[in-house]
């Protein structure tokens, strides 16, 4: 289900949301969710794999409809803090662009003074990301073909 916005959400300026063609950096993210009062920050690291399904992938490329996109980590953040209220600081960096395999194409972190609200935090963050969120993804054969991803085509746990 994608979420509506009746009005539009302002993030809070400890939180970190970018929509970028530049790439990512682990240590960037790391930073940008580190807080004195934290006890974890838990990154996720979203990459380019060689393979979907068995069938080789050469690279990905990744669009994105950003206002949107940035209102809906807005949005998992404003969440994240409802359901994990001692959370200090929200993180998600996402590329797009022509991405070749190895590449860091999302970026999610969270601190938190506990490990427990960090990693359940996080994982809510890119799941949620990964169905509401208008990012889509294109992926470029081996043998030359390419197919869209469509939104909301999440793994299923």
């Amino acid at each position: 289900m994608i979420t509506t916005f009746p009005f539009p959400i302002k993030p809070k300026s400890e939180d970190s949301f970018v929509i970028t063609f530049a790439p990512l950096v682990v240590e960037e993210i790391y930073r940008l969710a580190n807080d004195p009062a934290n006890g974890a920050v838990v990154v996720m690291s979203g990459t380019v794999r060689n393979q979907t399904d068995g069938k080789p992938v050469v690279s990905l490329e990744y669009q994105a409809y950003e206002p949107m996109a940035l209102q809906v980590f807005y949005q998992i953040a404003a969440d994240i803090r409802q359901k994990w209220n001692d959370v200090n600081r929200v993180v998600i960096h996402h590329r797009i662009g022509h991405l070749q395999i190895g590449e860091i194409s999302v970026l999610v972190a969270v601190g938190c003074p506990h490990r427990s609200e960090a990693f359940a935090a996080c994982r809510y963050a890119i799941d949620t990301l990964k169905h509401n969120a208008p990012i889509w993804k294109k992926e470029h054969w081996q043998d030359g073909s390419s197919s869209w991803v469509s939104i909301g085509a999440c793994e299923q746990s």
